[in-house]
């Protein structure tokens, strides 16, 4: 008899081989519940998140079922157990950090979007972020058993059940549904009711299931009948400039996180962050807001609405999945009339695809971080002084030339976690404890100043430009909401909002100015309506898909979220409508957004059938805004005359 074939038993004779694999089975699960009770504390203690409590045996259960496919193709308990806690963990700890910063939890979506971790974060970061990436697959491949069939049967289902999902999402996702619910509206929901396991297989099916096939040219020809198809209004006319020959000069600015922190008001600031020319300029626009797709993060979302006059509705990044041909959106269209169009960042060229994504978008050019000397960084992030600087004097020699530009600017100093560098000493204190929050406030107040500087060097050299700044999404000022929440401003769960709580999340301040008009009066626009309103600023009169759903002449605005979109009318008329649920009043809005969809589909992913539809084009409406014609260019002129340059 070989060692092997029996090994003592502490407590009596020799084990069989079945009692062995029973011991070794009633180790490999209890190992599992034991890290399971301790991972859920662990995130509840320090991220403040966790399943539901009605969801905790749910949840234990499918851990259990993973756990035991997992041993199936161990080579042993002691493998196992380093291979799934490492697995296991690597999941749950980066889930329970982004439902702390950024309110939802994983998608499958961030599967894809992961690699641009790598472009952003530097130093222990960087490596962290690698480990938890790479480790969890290096040590599933050093437990797994090569030699054993188990294994490989074991690994050969996990296949068969991955390619059924994917062969029959629809029928899967609706099951799912059925099963375990959906809070369409209120993702960090649906991951307290249902569990991490449950809530990334159920999404998986639901993201697999919404790749539809193109639309058909009826369906893009009844969904522009839909979005509504009359004449222009004749309400706004084109600001053009009397004698001017040449075409103007467009600049769109777009500040990363840039928001007012006033608004904080348990934070207790020693002083006002913004700079009062900022805020005099601001007020001269009626403290106009952009209303963007997205809270703390995904800036390409708002980049997208803001060059493409399309709103995003899903929770992913849309220059990643769903920009795939090449449109006339803003840059192709103005190019088509002869302007130079640049694209300015300062970050890693490929970051959020950005390379495709603004060649797709019509950009003859795209400077990133490889092109700008990094003389001025704060942290990874060049400060926003130096990125205005050099632009200018690389669009010196074109500006000289006459040929009109389009001069797209998107700012890098700003993120999170918002550093600043000698030159930027902390000016603002504040009585809250959350550090996020006091070195936010700094960074706008430099923020602010640097851009009042720039603005005035550029009106003086471009007088007659139109210039369109907005910020690109709210701050993240702390897990669960933080510093919001300790003001009131949102809840620490969307579950939790108000209504008016959801035009928090996404409202940044808007500055659009005339040329020597002066500030426009755009109120709360939704960022997919800036094309259209550029175009009327111009008199660009051609037919172009940036009027497309950028209504005009209804005084109701729509803001798609994901899983709710909310209307305003006016300034206090607000509506949130969540999907999902029958709410009186949301039924025209819902049915828009629907035709919407298809018009998306159809433009960035298929066969641009409404690109055909030249009856459609030529009567599609436009933004309605009001000029301020009576103050707007001597308010400009002295916010920009009496503001500090000094920072």
């Amino acid at each position: 008899m070989s060692v092997s074939a029996a090994r003592p038993d502490p407590g009596g004779p020799l084990a069989s081989p079945a009692t062995s694999v029973a011991r070794e089975w009633a180790w490999a699960l209890a190992l599992v519940v034991l890290w399971y009770g301790a991972a859920q504390g662990g995130i509840a203690y320090l991220f403040g998140v966790s399943p539901g409590v009605d969801a905790w045996l749910r949840d234990l259960g499918a851990h259990v079922l993973i756990g035991g496919v997992l041993f199936l193709m161990a080579r042993s308990v002691m493998r196992f157990a380093l291979a799934m806690v490492v697995l296991f963990s690597a999941f749950t700890l980066g889930n329970a950090m982004k439902l702390a910063v950024l309110g939802g939890p994983v998608m499958p979506d961030d599967f894809v979007a992961a690699r641009n971790l790598f472009l952003l974060l530097d130093g222990w970061q960087f490596w962290a972020s690698v480990a938890m990436l790479a480790v969890p697959g290096l040590a599933l491949l050093w437990m797994f058993a090569w030699r054993m069939p188990r294994a490989w049967v074991a690994l050969g289902s996990v296949v068969l059940a991955a390619s059924a999902v994917s062969a029959n999402p629809a029928p899967v996702s609706s099951w799912l549904d059925e099963q375990f619910g959906d809070w369409v509206w209120n993702q960090r929901g649906n991951y307290e009711m249902r569990g991490l396991p449950i809530h990334l297989v159920q999404e998986a099916a639901r993201n697999l299931s919404r790749r539809q096939q193109a639309p058909e040219f009826g369906e893009v020809d009844d969904a522009l009948r839909m979005v509504g198809a009359t004449q222009p209004s004749a309400f706004f006319k084109a600001a053009a400039v009397p004698g001017a020959g040449a075409a103007r000069n467009v600049h769109m600015i777009v500040l990363e996180s840039f928001w007012d922190p006033v608004a904080l008001k348990q934070a207790g600031f020693s002083a006002d962050p913004i700079d009062p020319a900022f805020r005099k300029l601001w007020k001269a626009t009626g403290n106009a807001h952009a209303l963007s797709p997205v809270f703390g993060g995904y800036t390409a979302n708002a980049e997208f609405e803001a060059l493409c006059g399309f709103p995003v509705q899903i929770d992913a990044v849309f220059f990643e999945g769903g920009l795939r041909r090449d449109v006339p959106c803003l840059p192709r269209h103005l190019g088509e009339a002869g302007y130079r169009s640049v694209a300015s960042h300062p970050n890693a060229a490929p970051f959020w695809n950005r390379i495709n994504a603004y060649r797709r978008v019509g950009f003859e050019q795209y400077w990133s971080d490889r092109d700008f000397v990094l003389d001025d960084m704060n942290g990874e992030f060049l400060g926003d002084s130096s990125l205005y600087r050099q632009v200018l004097e690389r669009l010196e020699p074109v500006l000289n030339t006459g040929q009109p530009v389009f001069n797209y600017v998107l700012t890098y100093f700003g993120h999170m976690e918002y550093p600043l560098n000698e030159s930027r000493p902390q000016l603002i204190t504040a009585r809250t404890d959350n550090a996020l929050v006091s070195a936010y406030a700094n960074t706008v107040y430099y923020k602010s100043r640097e851009l009042m500087a720039f603005l005035r060097v550029l009106r003086k050299r471009d007088p007659d430009a139109i210039i369109v700044l907005f910020g690109d999404h709210l701050p993240s000022l702390g897990w669960n909401h933080g510093g919001y929440a300790e003001s009131g401003l949102l809840a620490p769960s969307r579950s939790e909002f108000s209504d008016e709580m959801f035009r928090t999340l996404v409202a940044t301040p808007l500055i659009v100015i005339d040329g020597r008009h002066g500030p426009v009066r755009t109120g709360d626009l939704p960022l997919y309506a800036l094309p259209g309103l550029i175009l009327d600023l111009l008199g660009d009169e051609r037919d172009s898909m940036l009027r497309f759903v950028a209504r005009a002449d209804d005084v109701l605005r729509v803001r798609p979220l994901p899983g709710l979109h909310f209307t305003l009318e006016g300034r206090k008329a607000l509506r949130v409508c969540r999907s999902g649920e029958v709410q009186v009043g949301c039924e025209a809005s819902s049915a828009w957004l629907e035709a919407v969809s298809v018009l998306s589909r159809d433009l960035f992913n298929g066969a641009q059938h409404a690109l055909q539809l030249p009856e459609h084009l030529r009567g599609l409406q436009t933004v309605e805004v009001e000029m301020d014609e009576v103050s707007g260019a001597a308010v400009i002129e002295d916010a920009i005359d009496t503001m500090d340059n000094e920072v």
